[in-house]
């Protein structure tokens, strides 16, 4: 069974490797449209950490209704109530996120601070448990800095709420485009 596992992620590594150097044009315009579109939520990080919020919000309010409709169809499943509430729940936090956005934002950055700063915790207190180890100090590193980011976030708070998402898309979508650049080019047929 392991031997055909490793022959068809072999196959598949071989279809993908075919598949990049046929293509390698599409995905080096796809990353450089990411590198710009991340430059541009850099350089506009407010008005994409809206965009964010809004986009999010009709995310959930859309499945918050489909929830319901699901729910409503299937009276009799077990939960009713259950899932009709989580359904309500979702169109009404939806709802939220698009009517006011900066008051969004506000809230998912305050989740994404808390995040970071439970994230951090316990990653310190796993590097510590794992200190005799081979290179328990990245995970230390990585713990620290999860915390001090929840700390400068909470800082700057509320200001950074205007910015924060903005700026991490942006930064998300230029690594995810360098990194479309980077395997286009080295795929690409000479």
């Amino acid at each position: 069974m392991n031997i055909d596992i490793r022959v068809d992620l072999e196959k598949l590594q071989q279809q993908m490797l075919a598949y990049l150097q046929k293509h390698w044009k599409f995905f080096l315009a796809e990353g450089v449209v990411f590198i710009l579109l991340g430059l541009c939520a850099i350089i506009l990080p407010q008005l994409f950490t809206l965009a964010l919020t809004v986009v999010l919000g009709w995310l959930i309010l859309l499945g918050g209704l489909v929830l319901i409709l699901r729910t409503l169809v299937f009276r009799q499943m077990p939960g009713f109530g259950v899932w009709f509430f989580i359904g309500v729940l979702q169109v009404f936090v939806g709802y939220l996120l698009i009517a006011d956005p900066a008051q969004g934002a506000l809230t998912l950055t305050m989740l994404l601070t808390l995040l970071f700063a439970l994230e951090g915790l316990a990653k310190i207190s796993f590097a510590l448990l794992m200190r005799p180890l081979a290179h328990w100090g990245w995970v230390f590193f990585s713990g620290f800095t999860a915390l001090v980011f929840a700390i400068v976030i909470w800082m700057g708070w509320p200001w950074t709420a205007q910015w924060l998402l903005g700026l991490l898309l942006g930064i998300n979508m230029i690594f995810m485009g360098w990194s479309l650049v980077k395997i286009s080019l080295q795929h690409k047929l000479i």
